[in-house]
């Protein structure tokens, strides 16, 4: 299986961004996402406890840093669920390596810092447990989980474009917001099932501020203080994606691929948020946006994606529903 194969198994939307990057961005966009999938499926196996898959997530680690060999994580991976995507891309981890070798030097240094960084950080979260205890542990947790990630893609664009480069030091903190509001949306479409894999990612201050434990966020009879709960997370996401907007906005028209490349995701991420506000499906399953409204929104965005006018009209007509 190939890395593009990969790619598309565990995420089809994504994949549609990074397949518009140029050519060499592309690939490495490619492989420091599966990178960072072989982390994802270390950190949210449910068949292993907490030390389990610190221990894993650690030799991964070490393995990133070429002082221990990949075949320590593959050889116990073995007979992983492969109908888990995630599971499939963690046993071609010494393939992913291998290509990530065949990449600029100063590319592999970025990938590998930010993965590393990104791990690390899922290992400490692995070991502390589902304890989001308000706002600022979430938005650490999304740090590492896809705040990094943003810093990643970043500092891969500036190394290929030097107008991008110069305008690193303003876009960076711009790059985090991208990565939290695309988690934060994340996290509101995904409520259910990771309540039902053991993790509320809704800070406990929110919840509390409206009288809810954890489980009655999901009760039908607390409907009402639990869309409470969901707009106190729509407008952080907001906020996020407000930031994330300025983000696109600042790079350059021309390089149009680049645009794109985050121009999808961040408009799938908006159109996520409207179906989600003030919708109590969201606490019975996960909030999906349809393939026509995916279509829609890359055929409006290749078309006109390099005018910073149009993607402020589009954000405001993809975040009203029925847009």
């Amino acid at each position: 299986m190939n890395l593009r194969d990969l790619l598309r198994i565990t995420s089809r939307t994504f994949a549609i961004g990074i397949e518009r990057l140029p050519r060499i961005l592309c690939d490495a966009a490619t492989i420091a996402y599966l990178l960072l999938r072989v982390s994802d499926y270390l950190e949210d196996n449910e068949e292993m406890n907490a030390d389990e898959k610190e221990r894993l997530l650690n030799l991964w680690v070490n393995i990133l840093r070429e002082v221990d060999q990949v075949e320590n994580l593959t050889s116990q991976l073995m007979d992983a669920d492969t109908t888990n995507p995630d599971a499939i891309v963690a046993q071609h981890a010494k393939e992913i390596l291998l290509h990530l070798r065949s990449l600029p030097y100063e590319v592999q240094e970025i990938i590998v810092h930010h993965v590393i960084n990104s791990t690390l950080g899922m290992a400490r979260w692995t070991q502390q447990g589902p304890a989001v205890n308000d706002e600022n542990d979430l938005d650490d947790y999304m740090f590492e989980v896809a705040g990094r990630v943003g810093y990643l893609v970043t500092q891969l664009f500036a190394w290929y474009s030097l107008a991008i480069r110069l305008k690193l030091k303003d876009i960076l903190p711009l790059a985090r917001e991208f990565g939290l509001a695309l988690q934060t949306v994340n996290v509101i479409r995904g409520i259910r099932g990771d309540y039902d894999r053991g993790w509320v990612y809704i800070p406990k201050k929110f919840l509390a501020e409206t009288g809810l434990s954890a489980e009655q966020l999901f009760d039908p009879e607390y409907c009402q203080q639990a869309l409470k709960v969901l707009d106190r997370m729509t407008e952080k996401a907001e906020r996020h994606l407000r930031n994330a907007l300025t983000y696109v906005k600042a790079l350059p028209w021309w390089q149009h691929g680049i645009r794109l490349g985050c121009i999808f995701p961040l408009m799938f991420a908006i159109r996520t948020l409207a179906i989600s506000r003030n919708n109590a499906e969201v606490f019975r399953s996960e909030t999906k946006i349809t393939r026509e409204e995916v279509k829609r929104i890359v055929v409006d965005s290749t078309l006109w994606g390099w005018s910073n006018l149009w993607l402020d009209s589009y954000y405001k007509k993809l975040s009203v529903v029925g847009g």
